[in-house]
Protein backbone atom coordinates (compact mmCIF):
# COMPACT_ATOMS: atom_id res chain seq x y z
CA UNK A 1 0.00 0.00 0.00
CA UNK A 2 2.71 2.51 1.00
CA UNK A 3 4.71 1.66 -2.12
CA UNK A 4 1.65 2.30 -4.29
CA UNK A 5 0.91 5.59 -2.51
CA UNK A 6 4.46 6.78 -3.15
CA UNK A 7 4.17 5.72 -6.77
CA UNK A 8 0.94 7.67 -7.15
CA UNK A 9 2.69 10.76 -5.78
CA UNK A 10 5.90 10.34 -7.82
CA UNK A 11 4.01 10.07 -11.10
CA UNK A 12 3.34 13.82 -10.92
CA UNK A 13 6.99 14.42 -11.77
CA UNK A 14 7.17 15.41 -15.42
CA UNK A 15 3.41 15.63 -16.07
CA UNK A 16 3.58 19.37 -16.84
CA UNK A 17 6.05 18.68 -19.65
CA UNK A 18 3.92 15.79 -20.93
CA UNK A 19 0.82 18.00 -21.12
CA UNK A 20 2.77 20.47 -23.24
CA UNK A 21 4.32 17.74 -25.38
CA UNK A 22 0.93 16.23 -26.24
CA UNK A 23 -0.71 19.67 -26.56
CA UNK A 24 -3.40 18.86 -24.02
CA UNK A 25 -3.86 22.30 -22.46
CA UNK A 26 -6.81 23.17 -24.75
CA UNK A 27 -8.81 20.28 -23.30
CA UNK A 28 -8.54 21.74 -19.81
CA UNK A 29 -10.01 25.19 -20.63
CA UNK A 30 -13.63 24.42 -19.69
CA UNK A 31 -12.73 22.22 -16.66
CA UNK A 32 -10.53 25.05 -15.34
CA UNK A 33 -13.45 27.48 -15.64
CA UNK A 34 -15.69 24.97 -13.82
CA UNK A 35 -13.01 24.57 -11.12
CA UNK A 36 -12.54 28.31 -10.53
CA UNK A 37 -16.27 29.14 -10.42
CA UNK A 38 -17.02 26.20 -8.09
CA UNK A 39 -14.13 27.17 -5.79
CA UNK A 40 -15.38 30.78 -5.58
CA UNK A 41 -18.95 29.77 -4.76
CA UNK A 42 -17.94 27.23 -2.11
CA UNK A 43 -15.26 29.50 -0.67
CA UNK A 44 -17.66 32.42 -0.18
CA UNK A 45 -20.29 30.11 1.30
CA UNK A 46 -17.77 28.61 3.71
CA UNK A 47 -16.66 32.05 4.88
CA UNK A 48 -20.21 32.97 5.80
CA UNK A 49 -21.19 29.66 7.40
CA UNK A 50 -18.21 28.89 9.67
CA UNK A 51 -19.21 31.32 12.46
CA UNK A 52 -22.84 30.21 12.34
CA UNK A 53 -21.90 26.54 12.70
CA UNK A 54 -19.50 27.44 15.54
CA UNK A 55 -22.23 29.24 17.47
CA UNK A 56 -24.65 26.37 16.86
CA UNK A 57 -22.17 23.86 18.30
CA UNK A 58 -21.46 26.19 21.25
CA UNK A 59 -25.13 26.07 22.29
CA UNK A 60 -24.61 22.43 23.27
CA UNK A 61 -22.60 23.64 26.31
CA UNK A 62 -25.27 24.46 28.98
CA UNK A 63 -22.98 25.85 31.71
CA UNK A 64 -21.53 29.34 32.17
CA UNK A 65 -18.06 28.18 33.22
CA UNK A 66 -15.83 27.39 30.26
CA UNK A 67 -18.43 28.81 27.88
CA UNK A 68 -15.97 31.17 26.21
CA UNK A 69 -13.37 28.44 25.74
CA UNK A 70 -15.91 26.00 24.37
CA UNK A 71 -17.23 28.68 22.00
CA UNK A 72 -13.71 29.33 20.67
CA UNK A 73 -13.13 25.62 20.15
CA UNK A 74 -16.55 25.27 18.51
CA UNK A 75 -15.84 28.12 16.10
CA UNK A 76 -12.54 26.49 15.13
CA UNK A 77 -14.21 23.11 14.65
CA UNK A 78 -17.02 24.79 12.73
CA UNK A 79 -14.43 26.17 10.34
CA UNK A 80 -12.89 22.73 9.88
CA UNK A 81 -16.33 21.20 9.25
CA UNK A 82 -17.10 23.80 6.58
CA UNK A 83 -13.67 23.40 4.93
CA UNK A 84 -13.91 19.59 4.96
CA UNK A 85 -17.43 19.48 3.51
CA UNK A 86 -16.58 22.32 1.11
CA UNK A 87 -13.58 20.41 -0.24
CA UNK A 88 -15.68 17.27 -0.60
CA UNK A 89 -18.38 19.09 -2.56
CA UNK A 90 -15.87 21.02 -4.68
CA UNK A 91 -13.98 17.86 -5.58
CA UNK A 92 -17.01 15.86 -6.68
CA UNK A 93 -18.67 18.73 -8.53
CA UNK A 94 -15.67 19.53 -10.72
CA UNK A 95 -14.88 15.85 -11.33
CA UNK A 96 -18.45 15.02 -12.31
CA UNK A 97 -18.94 17.88 -14.75
CA UNK A 98 -15.41 17.66 -16.18
CA UNK A 99 -15.74 13.97 -17.08
CA UNK A 100 -16.57 14.45 -20.80
CA UNK A 101 -13.57 16.77 -21.20
CA UNK A 102 -11.13 14.57 -19.30
CA UNK A 103 -11.90 11.37 -21.21
CA UNK A 104 -10.21 12.62 -24.44
CA UNK A 105 -7.18 13.68 -22.37
CA UNK A 106 -6.72 10.23 -20.85
CA UNK A 107 -7.33 8.65 -24.27
CA UNK A 108 -4.54 10.67 -25.87
CA UNK A 109 -2.20 9.81 -23.01
CA UNK A 110 -3.06 6.12 -23.41
CA UNK A 111 -2.36 6.32 -27.15
CA UNK A 112 0.99 7.98 -26.41
CA UNK A 113 1.95 5.28 -23.91
CA UNK A 114 0.82 2.25 -25.89
CA UNK A 115 1.46 3.50 -29.42
CA UNK A 116 -2.10 2.57 -30.42
CA UNK A 117 -3.93 5.57 -31.88
CA UNK A 118 -7.31 3.88 -32.32
CA UNK A 119 -8.43 1.67 -29.51
CA UNK A 120 -11.11 -1.01 -29.51
CA UNK A 121 -12.46 -0.15 -26.08
CA UNK A 122 -15.98 0.89 -25.10
CA UNK A 123 -17.44 3.70 -27.22
CA UNK A 124 -19.30 6.30 -25.19
CA UNK A 125 -20.90 9.63 -26.05
CA UNK A 126 -20.49 13.02 -24.36
CA UNK A 127 -23.82 12.47 -22.58
CA UNK A 128 -22.85 8.99 -21.40
CA UNK A 129 -19.50 10.22 -20.10
CA UNK A 130 -21.20 13.07 -18.23
CA UNK A 131 -23.80 10.74 -16.71
CA UNK A 132 -21.14 8.26 -15.62
CA UNK A 133 -19.12 11.08 -14.06
CA UNK A 134 -22.18 12.28 -12.14
CA UNK A 135 -23.11 8.73 -11.11
CA UNK A 136 -19.61 7.87 -9.88
CA UNK A 137 -19.27 11.11 -7.93
CA UNK A 138 -22.72 10.93 -6.33
CA UNK A 139 -21.83 7.43 -5.18
CA UNK A 140 -18.44 8.58 -3.86
CA UNK A 141 -19.92 11.71 -2.26
CA UNK A 142 -22.36 9.60 -0.23
CA UNK A 143 -19.68 7.21 0.95
CA UNK A 144 -17.21 9.99 1.73
CA UNK A 145 -19.76 11.91 3.82
CA UNK A 146 -20.67 8.70 5.64
CA UNK A 147 -17.05 8.25 6.77
CA UNK A 148 -16.31 11.95 7.21
CA UNK A 149 -18.97 12.78 9.80
CA UNK A 150 -17.66 10.33 12.47
CA UNK A 151 -14.11 11.60 11.87
CA UNK A 152 -15.29 15.17 12.43
CA UNK A 153 -16.87 14.17 15.74
CA UNK A 154 -13.52 12.72 16.86
CA UNK A 155 -12.07 16.24 16.67
CA UNK A 156 -13.66 16.97 20.04
CA UNK A 157 -11.33 14.39 21.64
CA UNK A 158 -7.80 15.68 22.42
CA UNK A 159 -4.89 13.78 20.81
CA UNK A 160 -7.34 11.57 18.91
CA UNK A 161 -8.26 14.61 16.81
CA UNK A 162 -4.74 14.63 15.35
CA UNK A 163 -5.21 11.14 13.93
CA UNK A 164 -8.73 11.96 12.74
CA UNK A 165 -7.31 14.89 10.74
CA UNK A 166 -4.82 12.59 8.98
CA UNK A 167 -7.52 10.00 8.27
CA UNK A 168 -9.83 12.73 6.97
CA UNK A 169 -7.15 13.95 4.58
CA UNK A 170 -6.39 10.42 3.31
CA UNK A 171 -10.11 9.74 2.88
CA UNK A 172 -10.50 12.84 0.73
CA UNK A 173 -7.35 11.91 -1.18
CA UNK A 174 -8.68 8.42 -1.95
CA UNK A 175 -11.91 9.66 -3.49
CA UNK A 176 -10.06 12.35 -5.46
CA UNK A 177 -7.77 9.69 -6.94
CA UNK A 178 -10.79 7.44 -7.48
CA UNK A 179 -12.45 10.03 -9.73
CA UNK A 180 -9.26 10.69 -11.66
CA UNK A 181 -8.69 7.00 -12.36
CA UNK A 182 -12.21 6.52 -13.69
CA UNK A 183 -11.58 8.92 -16.57
CA UNK A 184 -9.37 6.20 -18.07
CA UNK A 185 -11.31 3.20 -16.77
CA UNK A 186 -14.52 4.52 -18.37
CA UNK A 187 -13.26 3.27 -21.76
CA UNK A 188 -12.30 -0.16 -20.44
CA UNK A 189 -14.84 -1.12 -17.79
CA UNK A 190 -18.46 -0.75 -16.89
CA UNK A 191 -19.46 1.09 -13.72
CA UNK A 192 -19.16 -1.80 -11.24
CA UNK A 193 -16.00 -3.22 -12.84
CA UNK A 194 -14.32 0.17 -12.52
CA UNK A 195 -15.17 0.35 -8.80
CA UNK A 196 -13.70 -3.12 -8.26
CA UNK A 197 -10.53 -2.21 -10.18
CA UNK A 198 -9.89 0.89 -8.07
CA UNK A 199 -10.62 -1.14 -4.95
CA UNK A 200 -7.67 -3.35 -5.86
CA UNK A 201 -5.42 -0.32 -6.28
CA UNK A 202 -6.35 1.94 -3.38
CA UNK A 203 -2.73 3.01 -2.83
CA UNK A 204 -2.42 4.48 -6.32
CA UNK A 205 -5.69 6.36 -5.86
CA UNK A 206 -4.58 7.74 -2.48
CA UNK A 207 -1.17 8.80 -3.83
CA UNK A 208 -2.75 10.63 -6.74
CA UNK A 209 -5.32 12.22 -4.45
CA UNK A 210 -2.74 13.40 -1.91
CA UNK A 211 -1.16 15.74 -4.45
CA UNK A 212 -4.64 16.69 -5.72
CA UNK A 213 -5.60 17.83 -2.20
CA UNK A 214 -2.31 19.65 -1.64
CA UNK A 215 -2.88 21.62 -4.84
CA UNK A 216 -6.09 23.00 -3.33
CA UNK A 217 -4.10 24.69 -0.57
CA UNK A 218 -2.21 26.77 -3.15
CA UNK A 219 -4.13 30.06 -3.62
CA UNK A 220 -5.59 30.60 -7.12
CA UNK A 221 -2.95 28.53 -8.97
CA UNK A 222 -4.10 25.39 -7.17
CA UNK A 223 -7.66 25.36 -8.53
CA UNK A 224 -6.32 26.12 -12.01
CA UNK A 225 -3.71 23.36 -12.19
CA UNK A 226 -5.28 20.68 -10.00
CA UNK A 227 -7.21 18.92 -12.79
CA UNK A 228 -4.56 19.09 -15.55
CA UNK A 229 -1.85 17.74 -13.26
CA UNK A 230 -3.87 15.12 -11.38
CA UNK A 231 -5.73 13.73 -14.40
CA UNK A 232 -2.51 13.39 -16.40
CA UNK A 233 -0.69 11.68 -13.52
CA UNK A 234 -3.63 9.36 -12.88
CA UNK A 235 -3.88 8.43 -16.56
CA UNK A 236 -0.21 7.38 -16.55
CA UNK A 237 -0.73 5.18 -13.49
CA UNK A 238 -4.02 3.68 -14.66
CA UNK A 239 -2.83 2.76 -18.15
CA UNK A 240 0.19 1.03 -16.64
CA UNK A 241 -2.04 -0.92 -14.25
CA UNK A 242 -4.34 -1.93 -17.10
CA UNK A 243 -1.36 -3.20 -19.09
CA UNK A 244 -0.21 -5.32 -16.14
CA UNK A 245 -3.63 -6.80 -15.39
CA UNK A 246 -4.73 -7.37 -18.98
CA UNK A 247 -1.80 -7.07 -21.38
CA UNK A 248 -3.89 -7.20 -24.54
CA UNK A 249 -1.48 -4.81 -26.13
CA UNK A 250 2.10 -5.85 -25.50
CA UNK A 251 3.63 -2.64 -26.84
CA UNK A 252 6.23 -1.19 -24.55
CA UNK A 253 5.06 1.83 -22.58
CA UNK A 254 7.31 4.82 -23.04
CA UNK A 255 6.71 8.19 -21.38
Amino acid sequence: MIKDILKGVQTYIGVFALISKLKLWKYFAIPIVISVITALIIGLSAYGLSDNIGRFIANIWPWDFGKETFTSISTFIGGIVVIAIGLILYKHIIMAFSAPFMSPVSEKIEAHLTGVERHNHRKTSFKEQLWRGIRINIRNLGKELLFTLPLLLLKFIPVVNIFSTVLLFLLQAYYAGFGNMDYTLERHFKYRESINFIGRHKGIAIGNGIVFMLFLFIPIIGVILVLPMSVTASSLNTVELLQKESPVNQNKIVV
